[in-house]
């Protein structure tokens, strides 16, 4: 039994796999190194269970690391068997899950323990957007095994018993443990390490079983689909109330008001999850301005602009979905980019990654502006500009450079110095420009807005945008790949 977490390595994997459904692959395979008196130290399994089986009927390949044999540390052999799943996964095309509870590099074989971490580098980087790769930490995952858990696609932690470090607290300077531990779930999830943080080892090993359900098993078999028994004509008449948290509005649209959140920790003013459409699984972004509790009370408040952190939250996920043939879909409400001195040194750049990965994603992609949406902010969220394939409007959405009012005010500044009611003046240029320019039927007019929805009709809209979409064939310039 493994010291660090409830379940032990084996009852780990079948705890996530369908009954009687495991099969294990090189349970013989042993280590080869004889220094420091390795003949003599029995390591069962090389310290990793490797094999396969199925997760509601789903193949899936395994590995989990035993921490009772040398610390579940890495060793030339243990690297091996992981790299020898990663091949067979790459032929047949089945995601590979990771069970993490390692004590790192195992120092009595060193340079071939360092190459076998290269080689599982390599084996990651290759089946990157080819099959779907899972990691979930269930003890300690330091050093080089905290980079291989954040080579794949998601990372789990139990909260209770897991630690992700690239550096042990104890050895950051002017830190230590009791200070700061900056190996836990909480501060791992807050950085965007992490994508779901569970309370122990059996909530995480449920909650990648659901995650597998709703993913692709490669980037070429889309077999993410589940019969929908929820109205596709359903209205949602109560889904303005919620806006503000987009979080709570995606469960509100989606079939059986189901919603799969990663991330929910870092970025909060940034939403991303999956969410199901007639059956269809659908990757989705959202603006949030306001976290609301079970009351509908706002318990954090944000102001509409995009940071760095979101950029980057948003970015990795469109880019997953892409990957994967999965359909995108925004809710856009943002008002510009968040100005401090810190985010100045980065936005730009991070800004700019969001709408490279928008603009390059050949994936059905629809837009559903839901507030407002000023400057380049907008045009970065999934914009008809940068390739939406369709992009809906709700009635009172406004769209334009800046509010009308700092609009009205810089266009007309002399006029309206010179005005003996100034704000009179103000007001009627306000007017003006909003109906001009601000309006959605302005934007609507133009061709940048293809329909103007009520908020209860998003749903069934949104089924009809993916049902037209379906077949969407797409292509790039021909090119290794980009730079941005």
């Amino acid at each position: 039994m493994s010291t660090t977490a409830q379940l032990s390595a084996r009852e780990r994997i079948l705890s996530l796999l369908d009954d009687n459904s495991f099969v294990e692959v090189g349970a013989m395979v042993t280590k080869r190194s004889t220094d420091f008196n390795m003949q003599q130290k029995e390591i069962p399994a090389d310290g990793v269970i490797t094999g396969y089986g199925v997760i509601d009927s789903n193949l899936v390949y395994v590995y989990s690391q035993d921490q009772t044999a040398l610390g579940g540390s890495v060793g030339e052999m243990h690297a091996k068997k992981i790299a020898r799943i990663y091949d067979m996964a790459l032929k047949v095309g089945a995601p590979v899950i990771g069970l993490i509870d390692c004590a790192g590099l195992r120092l009595q074989e060193a340079t071939d323990a360092l190459n076998g971490f290269g080689e599982l580098y390599l084996k990651q980087t290759l089946a990157s957007g080819v099959i779907p790769q899972i990691t979930a930490v269930l003890g300690n995952c330091g050093g080089g095994v905290a980079i291989s858990s954040n080579l794949s696609d998601f990372t789990f932690m139990a909260e209770k018993d897991a630690k992700i470090f690239v550096n042990s607290p104890n050895a950051l300077d002017g830190n230590y443990m009791e200070k700061c531990d900056t190996s836990t779930a909480k501060f791992q999830a807050e950085a965007g390490v992490v994508d779901v943080v569970c309370e122990d080892d059996e909530a995480v090993l449920a909650s990648i079983r659901q995650l597998v359900t709703i993913l692709p098993s490669n980037y070429e078999d889309n077999d993410s689909y589940v019969e929908c028994n929820d109205d596709l004509n359903r209205l949602v008449p109560a889904l303005g109330t919620y806006l503000k948290d987009s979080a709570i509005a995606l469960k509100e649209i989606s079939d059986d008001n189901f919603f799969y959140e990663v991330k929910s920790a870092y970025a909060r003013e940034m939403v991303t999850g999956f969410i199901r459409l007639n059956g269809m699984t659908i990757g989705a972004v959202a603006n949030r301005a306001e976290i609301l509790d079970e009351e509908l009370k706002a318990v954090e408040e944000f102001d509409g602009s995009l940071t760095t952190a979101g950029c980057e939250k948003a970015t990795s996920f469109v880019n997953f979905c892409d990957a994967f043939n999965i359909p995108v879909l925004t809710l856009t409400s943002v008002k510009g980019y968040k100005a401090t001195t810190e985010e100045e040194k980065t936005i730009a750049k991070a800004a700019a990654k969001l709408t490279y990965v928008f603009a390059n994603a050949t994936v059905p992609k629809v837009n559903v502006i839901v507030g407002e949406a000023y400057g380049s902010a907008y045009v970065t969220m999934n914009s008809k500009h940068i390739g939406a394939d369709l992009v809906l409007a709700y009635e009172d959405a406004i769209i334009g450079m800046m509010d009308a009012k700092s609009a009205a005010q810089i266009m007309y500044a002399e006029e309206i110095n010179a005005c003996s009611d100034a704000t009179s003046m103000i007001d009627e240029k306000t007017r003006e420009y909003a109906s001009l320019q601000s309006s959605v039927e302005a934007a609507a007019k133009r061709g940048y807005v293809d329909n103007i929805i009520s908020t209860e009709a998003t749903r069934k809209q949104l089924v009809y945008a993916y049902e037209m979409l379906f077949t969407k064939r797409d292509s790039r310039p021909s090119k290794k790949h980009g730079t941005v």
